[in-house]
C-alpha cells in the first residue's frame, strides 16, 4: 500500500552494504521508520533524503500501518544543509530529533508536535537563539511524555494565594514562600524566570518573534528543566551530554 506523508528525519541508521534505516516523525502517520535502499551510494536519489534534520515528502509502501516503510520517492522540502554543517546548530538539532524519537511512541500522530519540531529546526537555521528554542522544545516535549512541570501552585502546600518563590523539580514544580524552608534543594527563582518557564509552556514556535533572554536567566531556565527532566524521564540523553560538552567549551573559551 503506497501512502504519501510529510516527515523530518530523526535517525539515520547504515543496514547492510548500501542501506538505511530512517525514523521519521511524520505528520500524518506519527513516527515510524522507513528503509531507504541504496541511499549510502554516493549517486543514489535518496542519499540526500536520507540525512538528519531533512525535511521531506515521502512516498512510502508498508504492507500493513506497523510494517516498515519502503521510501519509493520523495522530495525534500527544507534540507537543513546549516543544522548539520554547523557544530553548534547540529548538536542542538540532535538532541531536539533524540527528544522525538525517544519519548514519541510509533504510529501515534502529533500533527501540533511535527509543526514545533519544524519550527524549531526552521528557527535555529534562521539564526534564532538555539537555547530557548531547544529549552521550549524540552518543555514541549515533558508535555508529551505527561510530565508538565506545576508551575501556578505550591507543589508542598497547593496554596495559589502565597508567592511563588522557588522551584523544586523533585516535588514538580514551584514552591511558596512559606513553604521554601521545607524545600532544602529547591532553586530560588525571580518572577521574570518564573514567567519565562511558564511562556514556555504556552509558545508556539511557529510564532516565536524576537526574543532576548539574559544569559543568567537562561543558565537558571537550563538547570531546572534539565534536573526535572533527570528526575521524571530516567533518560540518558547521548546527545545533550555532547551539547553540554560543548556549551561548557565555548563558556571556557570566552
Amino acid at each position: 500500500m503506497l501512502s504519501r506523508v510529510e516527515g523530518i528525519v530523526l535517525r539515520a541508521m547504515d543496514y547492510g552494504e548500501s542501506n538505511r534505516i530512517l525514523n521519521v516523525l511524520t505528520k500524518q502517520a506519527g513516527k515510524i521508520s522507513m528503509m531507504a535502499r541504496g541511499a549510502k551510494k554516493v549517486k543514489s536519489r535518496f542519499a540526500s533524503l536520507s540525512q538528519p534534520f531533512t525535511h521531506a515528502e515521502f512516498v512510502i509502501f508498508r504492507s500493513s500501518p506497523q510494517a516498515m516503510g519502503t521510501i519509493n520517492s520523495g522530495e525534500i522540502m527544507r534540507s537543513h544543509h546549516r543544522l548539520r554543517e554547523e557544530l553548534e546548530l547540529s548538536a542542538c538539532a540532535a538532541y531536539l530529533a533524540e527528544l522525538t524519537n525517544r519519548l514519541v511512541a510509533d504510529n501515534e500522530p502529533i500533527p501540533a508536535l511535527f509543526d514545533q519540531l519544524a519550527a524549531a529546526l526552521d528557527m535555529m537555521e534562521a539564526g534564532k537563539d538555539a537555547a530557548v528554542i531547544t529549552q521550549i522544545y524540552e518543555m514541549q516535549m515533558l508535555a508529551v511524555a505527561g510530565f508538565m512541570p506545576e508551575l501556578y501552585a505550591c507543589v508542598l502546600c497547593g496554596s495559589t494565594a502565597n508567592e511563588l518563590s522557588a522551584l523544586e523539580a523533585e516535588q514538580g514544580g514551584t514552591v511558596c514562600v512559606k513553604c521554601r524552608p521545607q524545600a532544602a534543594h529547591a532553586m530560588d527563582v525571580s518572577p521574570a524566570v518564573l514567567k519565562l518557564l511558564r511562556a514556555y509552556q504556552q509558545l508556539d514556535l511557529r510564532r516565536l518573534g524576537s526574543i532576548k533572554i539574559s544569559r543568567g536567566s537562561k543558565d537558571q531556565l537550563q538547570r531546572f528543566i534539565r534536573t526535572y527532566m533527570d528526575v521524571h524521564l530516567h533518560v540518558r540523553w547521548k546527545s545533550r551530554d555532547f551539547l553540554d560538552q560543548l556549551s561548557k567549551l565555548n563558556f571556557d573559551s570566552t
